[in-house]
């Protein structure tokens, strides 16, 4: 069959492109559906898009059916902070046949070349905290409402269109209600004792502007050198974290820990699964899918764990050792049986911890890389 590809620039377009995965995934149990208002906000008003360039495609049949589609991005943050000349795919999604793959992929090429760029990369989003990270393990199991799903194909299609694996995520399902070893729990006696840290009050956090500013400040330097791909947020990209994330914090679930100088020293950031309640929103907030996911929120058996991290002048103190104790007595506190850890670069030490708990491999997700121009 031939295919042609559009580049998105009419509103029609832009839903076509937004919903394509609705239809492609209709009979898929696991895979989560983000809510379409969310994606038409990141397709185009967020403040990456004040730096980023991207571009979108759609793949079309003969009958103009949508088959498939791609979005490219070029971010000269990162290029200039890695030394790098990069493009980067993402919302790449395809019916299981090569010629559309091809085609979609070949697009985004090409687009690189004329910035003069000599790589690709993906998928990945615009900066380090969108969804990224195809799918090679764990078909089985239901994503995090923040990862990607895909069908297995979409590997075999990378590997046949030249890309190599740059770095794999990894991520573990572990019992939420299991206690920490005894050895963690000795260590934290002896820094506790040490440091006297204390609990910050999530509440009060939601309201201190300048702790919030804080918080990200901390984050943007504690994952600088952990994390691949890193992208220090910008002013803007904080404001609108905060403004989406921070009000959701729920105080039976996260932890901030406060130096006696009440600075903040350590975090734990956790979140009700909301991936099955996404599924029964197809996509739409209204007219039922605000219930569904208030309802998820209040009652649930799984959690998600989002961020768990420490400042840079406290990161081989002992402090994380603190903070899983308070963690893991709060969660004992709550109805949630699994926890399900956020994506972990597999070569950073700091995945190693969840070794403590038993874990089971849950899903493994690839970021692909190929170079266009010698």
């Amino acid at each position: 069959m031939d295919y042609r590809i559009v580049q998105v620039l009419s509103r029609r377009d832009l839903r076509r492109f937004v919903k394509f995965p609705l239809d492609l995934y209709k009979d898929c149990p696991q895979y989560v559906p983000a809510l379409n208002s969310d994606q038409y906000k990141s397709l185009t008003d967020v403040p990456m898009l004040s730096y980023c360039e991207r571009v979108m495609w759609l793949a079309l049949d003969q009958k103009d059916r949508v088959v498939g589609r791609i979005c490219a991005m070029l971010n000269p943050r990162y290029n200039e902070l890695y030394g790098k000349k990069r493009v980067r795919f993402g919302w790449f999604d395809t019916i299981d046949d090569f010629a559309v793959a091809s085609l979609l992929i070949h697009t985004a090429e090409k687009w690189a070349l004329e910035k003069g760029m000599d790589e690709v990369h993906g998928p990945l989003f615009y900066n380090t905290l969108g969804k990224q990270g195809m799918l090679v393990e764990g078909f089985e199991n239901i994503p995090p409402f923040n990862c990607l799903y895909n069908y297995p194909y979409y590997n075999d299609f990378m590997t046949r269109l030249g890309y190599e694996k740059e770095c794999d995520w990894v991520q573990y399902k572990v019992k939420a209600d299991m206690d920490v070893p005894e050895k963690m729990h000795a260590i934290a006696d002896r820094v506790q004792e040490r440091y006297h840290f204390v609990e910050g009050d999530i509440e009060r956090l939601k309201k201190d502007k300048a702790m919030i500013r804080e918080f990200f400040r901390i984050y943007n330097e504690s994952f600088s050198t952990s994390v691949l791909n890193f992208i220090p947020f910008t002013q803007e990209e904080i404001d609108m974290e905060a403004a989406q994330s921070i009000p959701m914090l729920n105080k039976d679930l996260c932890t901030f820990l406060l130096s006696q100088e009440g600075e903040i020293a350590a975090f734990g950031i956790s979140f009700p699964s909301i991936s099955k309640a996404l599924q029964k929103a197809k996509g739409r907030l209204f007219p039922f899918g605000w219930y569904h996911l208030l309802k998820a929120l209040r009652s649930y058996d799984t959690i998600d764990l989002m961020i768990n991290g420490a400042a840079p002048d406290w990161q081989r103190s002992g402090v994380s050792a603190v903070y899983h104790c308070m963690m893991s007595e709060k969660t004992k506190k709550t109805t949630a049986k699994w926890a399900i850890t956020n994506p972990q670069i597999e070569t950073n030490s700091a995945a190693k911890v969840w070794e403590r708990y038993d874990p089971q491999p849950f899903m493994r997700r690839r970021c692909y890389v190929k170079r266009i121009a010698e």
